[in-house]
């Protein structure tokens, strides 16, 4: 698995197995980012593939479930018959924009069926239409290097978190930024940009 020793990196022998939730959204995107994440990491040994079937979920150390459209992913991970496999994952789950609607445990639309993973409501497309998109410097605590690029797109926001939930950021609107154990869910999409922190913490995480 990842570890930290002084910098960050793995070891060269030892890798992790990341899958990208590939049914709908930006998965080629994040294919991109944990690969340049683990490059950062010297993870040699690991391998980032897309996933498919509910076959392939317990054979990896984390899944992302990347930002889309929360209503089609809900209802292709149900007819691809994947729930189940998400639900009883024991790896770490990177969820982003549509992905932080499904993992929540109240999506606040009755058409997204949400998987409970992290105990969270959100409000779903809280900053309105497409044409409402911003970026903005956001402080997320734990992260070094300074303030992250964050890029939101039809974006929701968290309003309310069970006590085993950690806020790690968040902006006037709400919270937009949360970690449970191994899971992090983030409102915006730090794949669309050059920057791999959050790629490479979730992946400490799930070394740990």
């Amino acid at each position: 698995m990842c570890t930290r020793s002084g910098k960050t990196r793995c070891s060269g022998s030892v890798g992790v197995r990341i899958g990208v939730l590939a049914v709908q959204g930006n998965v080629s995107e994040h294919v991109h980012a944990f690969r340049g994440a683990l490059g950062h990491m010297g993870c040699v040994a690991s391998e980032v593939l897309q996933v498919r079937d509910a076959g392939t979920i317990p054979t990896l150390d984390g899944l992302a479930i990347p930002g889309g459209e929360s209503t089609t992913i809900s209802r292709l991970i149900d007819k691809n018959c994947m729930r189940k496999a998400i639900e009883d994952f024991e790896g770490g789950i990177f969820a982003t924009c549509a992905g932080m609607v499904l993992v929540s445990s109240d999506s606040g639309d009755p058409k997204v069926e949400p998987l409970g993973i992290i105990g969270m409501s959100v409000d779903r497309n809280a900053f309105g239409r497409q044409r409402e998109s911003f970026e903005t410097e956001l402080k997320i605590e734990g992260l070094t290097g300074g303030d992250f690029h964050a890029i939101f797109i039809r974006a929701p926001i968290v309003t309310r978190v069970d006590a085993s939930v950690r806020v790690i950021s968040r902006i006037s609107q709400g919270i937009v930024a949360v970690e449970k154990g191994k899971h992090m869910a983030l409102s915006f999409h730090p794949e669309l940009g050059n920057d791999t922190r959050l790629h490479e913490r979730f992946l400490e995480k799930i070394g740990n």
